[in-house]
């Protein structure tokens, strides 16, 4: 249970969790750790607080905040909160729970930071947050096992012990909160007020807090949103934002989430118990180097003293060298038990925690949890996946003392494997006969000479960048053959190569000069297109299953020169929008072509065209397209713009300017379109004569 204990203390304040929260990015953290971030944040000022000139800190109402941003890193799974405003968040050092809450007026770091999503809060504040009762569940036993002493629940920092509960209030305090918060007058002298072992077994045998909605708080949840990943109540189907969502009941997805955390879990536990027998494995090469060495070291020193007194000045050299081995081994094998032994206390701790979890009876306590754990188990049984597990180092000595030459030969006597070539290889030869290019990817052969006796543990190959700038290295290893792919259209390579080995490098081989295709051939690519996208014609013609707009890409990309493909619309039904244009390859795939800041497009309907980009229309032009038209795309990265046609007419002005980086053809449409690419095609004559009559309008 000990390595659970991380899983159940709070990130801010390093204690257990006290009435825990469940923030957007699926981590937890006390509600007064909250409710200090909000008050301590600068930018964290509501409406009311800034209309209300001359009020005192004092008075500031944190549970009445709108207009707030919480940001975590949505790209890691780890969250780190900077407060409740939108200022600059300094690096996340994380936590064993992953989560860390910054200062708001640490300067922004010089080095790049991680990308943040906001989240605004509503009129409800914090408690628009559930609550995390299972998590509560859980540390409430955990700690009645360790018999841990009871802190404050209202103290902001350093917790004290608890000296009394109210069983009205459900509240431990200390002496001084007691005497601030609970005075004994009032309605509250009616209270009454038992010491904290007490309560924390009325506590537990009090029943359990019936979960409620957090945006209806006087209803119950009863059934489960799909879609959102919560549980929701009656009044969210019927008026809320849940009301078009798939919903089910709520016992079917508690069992269902249940059965699927049990399964990882099951998955994990074989990974945990394999990871065990490795360590096990392990600590006994710890044994067998050691025997191994000694046996070595014991036949070593046998035959050294077998031969002549000139072998005795050498034993002392050779010995070292063993050694050396033998705390390299050693090393490598104690720093992967170290590894290992913390990654299995990490996934052991995981696992104690998600069977405490199961333990729980709240179905929608359980559900609003259950997600992150099962994402969580998964990713970390990845951890363990293949080669995780495998020694780094053998406990055998492969070393091996060559005794036979003679006396005469004593001082050249070494381990067979650490003698190093005398000479450097000689120059590869290119195989002009293998050579070639095909589009724009290149493949170059080569071999040793043929009287060359020199050993050769690898080979360097070079190209420049197509320009006659400097040569690159774009392959290293023991192969004699490589195909490079990715070059520029149009574009003149030089190709060389090199061969080394310990003593050095040899001299480069002669240059090799390959022409890559003037013209770019190209298809639709299925590998990184929208899965709705249908495929035919050897992937020339596409359309889709949906009638939302999804993106396909070419499967060639274009960073230089001038390139020009059409495609035409073979079915056009009910008048859609799609999109013709150039985008990144991670552009959005499920929108239209044009509404993020990675694709730039026109997109037409039967009547009329804009020009699209970060979701900003352009240029409105009259004339749109039917079946049987075709849509021209000129990409210039000469000029860098992007210029558009239908049937063979500029349908525009110049589209987009200061096009540059690696570009891909694009396209978005629905199931009422179909297109047909040709790629390839010869630059149009419309094109041509505004190059010549406005050269300098395109540059």
């Amino acid at each position: 249970m000990e390595e659970m204990e991380e899983e159940l203390k709070c990130p801010v304040c390093g204690s257990f969790y006290r009435e825990p929260i469940i923030l957007p990015c699926s981590h937890n953290i006390c509600m007064a750790c909250a409710r200090n971030i909000l008050v301590q944040t600068p930018d964290a000022e509501s409406p009311r607080s800034r209309r209300a000139s001359g009020s005192a800190a004092s008075d500031y109402d944190y549970l009445d905040l709108d207009k707030m941003s919480l940001y975590s890193e949505a790209d890691s799974g780890y969250g780190s909160y900077g407060g409740f405003a939108s200022a600059p968040t300094t690096p996340c050092q994380k936590s064993p729970n992953g989560i860390r809450v910054f200062p708001p007026a640490v300067p922004p770091p010089a080095h790049p930071q991680p990308q943040h999503h906001f989240l605004i809060l509503d009129e409800r504040g914090l408690r628009g947050f559930p609550k995390n009762r299972v998590l509560e569940g859980v540390v409430d036993r955990y700690q009645q096992s360790k018999a841990a002493a009871l802190k404050c629940q209202l103290c902001e920092k350093s917790p004290k012990e608890a000296t009394v509960m109210c069983e009205q209030c459900d509240v431990f305090y200390c002496e001084p909160c007691r005497m601030r918060c609970h005075p004994p007058r009032g309605p509250l002298a009616k209270h009454r007020l038992v010491p904290p072992a007490q309560g924390r077994v009325s506590r537990q045998l009090s029943p359990r807090k019936i979960s409620t909605c957090t945006e209806h708080e006087l209803e119950n949840h009863s059934m489960y949103c799909v879609q959102c990943k919560i549980p929701v109540c009656y009044q969210c189907l019927e008026e809320g934002r849940h009301a078009s969502h798939e919903v089910k009941a709520l016992g079917a997805m508690w069992k269902l989430h249940k059965g699927q955390l049990s399964q990882a879990l099951n998955i994990l536990s074989e990974r945990a118990k394999e990871a065990q027998e490795f360590l096990v494995q392990l600590r006994n090469m710890v044994q067998q180097i050691q025997e191994n060495s000694v046996e070595f070291e014991a036949c070593l020193v046998a035959q050294c003293d077998a031969l002549i007194d000139a072998l005795n000045r050498r034993k002392v050299q050779l010995l070292s060298r063993v050694n050396g081995e033998h705390e390299h081994k050693l090393k490598v094998v104690r720093d992967q038990i170290a590894h290992c032994t913390v990654k299995l206390r990490q996934t052991t701790g995981l696992m104690e925690y998600c069977l405490e979890v199961i333990k729980e009876n709240d179905p929608s306590g359980f559900l609003q949890i259950s997600d992150a754990l099962i994402r969580r188990v998964h990713m970390t049984e990845s951890q363990w996946g293949k080669g995780t597990l495998t020694p780094r180092m053998t406990s055998d000595f492969d070393l091996t003392l060559d005794s036979g030459p003679l006396l005469q030969t004593i001082h050249q006597l070494d381990f067979v494997q650490m003698k190093v070539p005398s000479t450097v290889p000689a120059a590869p030869i290119l195989q002009l006969e293998e050579c070639c290019s095909n589009s724009n990817s290149a493949t170059l052969s080569w071999k040793q000479p043929p009287l060359s006796t020199v050993q050769v543990e690898g080979y360097i190959l070079e190209l420049d960048d197509g320009n006659g700038g400097q040569f690159r290295e774009v392959y290293v290893g023991k192969e004699t053959m490589c195909t490079v792919d990715g070059l520029h259209f149009n574009s003149t390579y030089n190709s060389r190569v090199k061969a080394f080995n310990k003593t050095g490098v040899s001299q480069y081989s002669q240059t090799l000069v390959l022409q890559t295709s003037e013209i770019a051939w190209f298809t639709f690519d299925s590998s990184s297109a929208h899965p709705d996208i249908i495929f035919s014609n050897d992937n020339l013609t596409v359309t889709c299953s949906s009638y939302d707009d999804r993106v396909v890409l070419g499967n060639t990309g274009f960073s230089r020169g001038v390139h020009y493909w059409e495609m035409t619309v073979d079915r056009y039904d009910n008048h859609p929008d799609p999109a013709f244009g150039v985008a990144r390859i991670d552009t959005l795939k499920d929108v239209m072509l044009g509404k993020d800041d990675k694709a730039w497009a026109m997109y037409v309907d039967n009547n009329r065209s804009w020009f699209m980009h970060n979701n900003s229309h352009t240029n409105r032009t009259e004339g749109g397209i039917s079946k049987a038209c075709t849509v021209g795309v000129l990409l210039d990265l000469n000029n860098r713009i992007l210029i558009f046609s239908i049937n063979d007419e500029p349908q525009g002005p110049i589209a987009f300017e200061k096009m540059e980086g690696l570009l891909f053809p694009a396209i978005s449409l629905n199931r009422n379109v179909q297109v047909t690419l040709h790629s390839g095609l010869a630059i149009p004559e419309f094109y041509i004569q505004r190059h010549v009559e406005h050269p300098t309008s395109l540059c």
